[in-house]
């Protein structure tokens, strides 16, 4: 079985739960995801299934989108609800203030990567020392906010929402914790929620109910997705019979014969065969003239 299966995980699930359980509902013995999770979070995880898991090295710069709640006043070791507080804050925040600090964690910014996380410093995962008590200094990681808004915040509470878009490797927890410092608090976050990854969301994503129900009654492939519907975002070319036979024995195509072959350098595309059947993923190399084959999905 290839393709990609949008699910929308469940709290209490690690992302390898997850797809280690989609693939004994699917049968497939491959299987993969786009991007960590964690166990306290919910929402859209695609899970590659066969010839599909040769699809993630190729999706590692796709953003994301979530919403966030979080709580002001106390910060957590953890950086969420399931820590120990570390830190307390009598400040009541306004809901100004909050907006005004939000423009400061849009764009590019860095972060520092909280202790629990699986980063790792001198061949240990931080999130190993935290569990030990140990503390380590760790240097900041550039990260991409594209979209930052506050949905709600009670004042009486000290209690809100945040939905953002970001690249892969921020810290919603961590941007929640550097903005309650920037209004004179703490935080933590409360839930998250990825409402958007890959070009999915959660409207196309299936329950882990869902999943075990069809695969009950045979009819887990009526959910699965082609591997091509993630790279909907890239140009789509179509080649010829002799094209084909060469794209898919390795060889490389002269763009001026390939029809809407774009001609910037790097540039990626989708290359179909001649019947509209998805050969794998092209790359322009604008000097040489040439497309080149980046990766085959055979069985597509």
């Amino acid at each position: 079985m290839n393709g990609v299966l949008v699910l929308d995980k469940p709290e209490g699930f690690t992302s390898f739960d997850a797809v280690a359980l989609m693939r004994r509902l699917c049968g497939e013995r491959k299987a993969g995801h786009t991007g960590t999770l964690d166990p306290m979070a919910t929402g859209v995880l695609p899970i590659l299934l066969g010839s599909g898991t040769k699809a993630i090295p190729f999706l590692a710069d796709n953003e994301k989108e979530y919403e966030a709640s979080f709580s002001l006043g106390v910060r957590m070791d953890t950086g969420d609800r399931t820590g120990t507080p570390v830190a307390r804050s009598e400040k009541k925040v306004t809901r100004e203030e909050l907006e005004k600090a939000l423009p400061a964690f849009r764009g590019d910014i860095l972060q520092i990567p909280p202790m629990y996380s699986a980063v790792s410093v001198n061949g240990q995962r931080l999130y190993q020392l935290a569990r030990k008590g140990v503390e380590v200094e760790r240097a900041p990681r550039p990260v991409r906010v594209d979209e930052l808004d506050l949905l709600a915040f009670s004042e009486e509470e000290q209690t809100g929402s945040l939905r953002m878009r970001c690249s892969k490797g921020t810290y919603v927890r961590v941007l929640i914790e550097d903005l309650a410092a920037a209004c004179g608090s703490e935080g933590h976050m409360t839930a998250l929620r990825r409402v958007a990854a890959c070009g999915f969301t959660l409207e196309q994503a299936v329950t882990v109910e869902a999943m075990r129900a069809r695969a009950e009654e045979g009819t887990v492939q009526q959910v699965i997705r082609p591997v091509e519907s993630l790279f909907e975002n890239l140009r789509a070319v179509q080649v010829s019979p002799a094209q084909s036979v060469r794209f898919q024995n390795g060889g490389a195509l002269f763009t001026a014969r390939v029809p809407g072959c774009p001609k910037e350098d790097a540039c990626r595309c989708r290359v179909y065969g001649p019947d509209r059947r998805f050969l794998g993923l092209g790359a322009v190399h604008a000097q040489e003239g040439l497309l080149t084959v980046l990766r085959l999905f055979p069985g597509e």
